[in-house]
């Protein structure tokens, strides 16, 4: 079976609200409910995703649009039957939001019950690990190097059980092994491969593809 690993972008994702919620995202999740692959979730990424989560709900209000339409309708460039049908979209946007978000901890929480979603502790090992990685010249943030920690000891565990199908979907441009150019990031690229997982910078594990002769020998 595909392992696939997933961190604090996934979760931001599948808790935002509805009309923000990427497919990609959705549809990593859907995969693993019809037994097409098995997701893994450091656990300190429910909690490191609450604070982003907050502001991007906090953000999607309709104050700017409301601001216009104010504006509009004093300088007569909007009719007003179109200014009526916006406000009653605006009202029915902020009702789902404001739903939405007081029942964002129960989403999240709904995720440990999910099948084929295994949510794991950081234990020993991964703590130690993250203290090694700190001292390497990887330019990593402590919780970074947590997550890097997190994938790199459960991932060498699942190739100890024989495994050899694992991916890694990485959104932070801080963990991808590749600078914006596009050029490999050597001490990331080879603690990946160490570990025989293939970073994709996607949801859809498309890109960037990886290669037939794949890992390296």
């Amino acid at each position: 079976m595909r392992h696939v690993f997933v961190e604090t972008n996934w979760v931001v994702d599948f808790a935002a609200p509805s009309p923000f919620r990427p497919p990609d995202a959705l549809a990593l999740l859907e995969k693993a409910r019809n037994g097409e692959l098995q997701l893994h979730l450091p656990s300190v990424c429910l909690t490191e995703a609450r604070s982003p989560l907050s502001r991007l709900y906090a953000r999607a209000t309709g104050d700017a649009v409301r601001q216009f339409l104010k504006w509009a309708s004093k300088e007569n460039v909007i009719a007003p039957s179109d200014e009526h049908a916006v406000r009653e979209a605006l009202d029915q946007f902020q009702g789902r939001i404001s739903s939405e978000r007081d029942s964002m901890a129960d989403r999240l929480a709904a995720l440990r019950q999910e099948p084929n979603l295994e949510i794991f502790a950081l234990n020993d090992a991964m703590l130690e690990r993250a203290v090694d990685l700190s001292m390497q010249e990887l330019n990593l943030g402590p919780f970074d190097s947590s997550i890097l920690a997190a994938i790199l000891v459960r991932s060498g565990e699942l190739v100890q059980q024989g495994e050899s199908d694992l991916a890694f979907c990485e959104l932070d441009k801080d963990l991808q092994p590749w600078d914006k150019e596009g050029k490999p990031k050597e001490r990331l690229t080879d603690l990946y491969d160490s570990v025989r997982v293939w970073v994709y910078g996607d949801f859809a594990l498309q890109y960037p593809a990886k290669p037939a002769e794949w890992p390296r020998k």
